[in-house]
């Protein structure tokens, strides 16, 4: 018993760690807190959105003026998706054909989000800002928003993957590539290749865990150890 309780503290533990480099290392975007189609601006820059929401601190970082949060429609706003990673808001527009984030001081390792798209698109990391420069890295977008999921309980763009890329160098800005009103984006992780941990896959792997420790315990005792 202590035994597979050690066993469980310490792959805990070691979890744990993980988790908290990974947010050490890495700011994420989720776009909560912003009203729906406001476009986030000076946001995350110790500013404010059009409508005047404040993230409270300033992270540097700023959008173009196309870039709009959309909030869930089950939660009172006018998005038609689902499933979304963070609670109810994510990144979209209406014009243009990408929405540009800067990064006024630069950063490295990688970037890693999440989409729901209607159609094929690429997101690239420069080493300019306003996606000029040097292209470090880019990410591929495919069409998958309505792929073997359902809503939650209502929206067409129900299916979200992750991605992301490492790179060499500092990157100050992103272009996140796409059709307007076909594409979405959310959990925007910068300084990270991976997407990071969050409380509901962190209680995932956990469980995982425990089931593991749970057949060793029972190979244990099959065997009269």
């Amino acid at each position: 018993m202590c035994a597979d309780k050690n066993v469980f503290e310490a792959v805990i533990g070691v979890v744990l760690f993980f988790m908290g480099a990974s947010q050490a290392s890495a700011v994420v975007l989720d776009f909560e807190g912003l009203q729906d189609h406001e476009s986030i601006l000076d946001y995350y820059n110790g500013g404010t959105g059009s409508l005047g929401s404040s993230y409270g601190a300033d992270l540097g970082v700023t959008f173009s003026t196309n870039a709009e949060a959309i909030i869930d429609a089950d939660a009172g706003g006018s998005g038609e998706f689902a499933n979304e990673p963070s609670p109810d808001t994510v990144l979209h527009w209406h014009t243009g054909s990408d929405v540009v984030m800067n990064v006024l001081g630069g950063f490295d390792t990688g970037l890693s989000l999440f989409y729901s798209s209607g159609a094929a698109a690429t997101v690239k990391i420069y080493d300019g800002l306003n996606g000029t420069g040097n292209l470090l890295a880019s990410l591929d977008v495919i069409a998958q928003g309505n792929d073997g999921c359902v809503g939650d309980p209502n929206g067409t763009f129900c299916n979200w993957t992750d991605i992301g890329a490492s790179f060499s160098g500092i990157a100050y800005s992103v272009s996140f590539g796409g059709t307007a009103d076909l594409i979405a984006y959310d959990n925007v992780t910068i300084g990270s290749a991976s997407a990071v941990p969050v409380p509901g896959t962190f209680w995932l792997l956990s469980s995982g865990l425990l089931g593991l420790t749970g057949i060793a315990r029972r190979e244990k005792l099959l065997s009269g150890q």
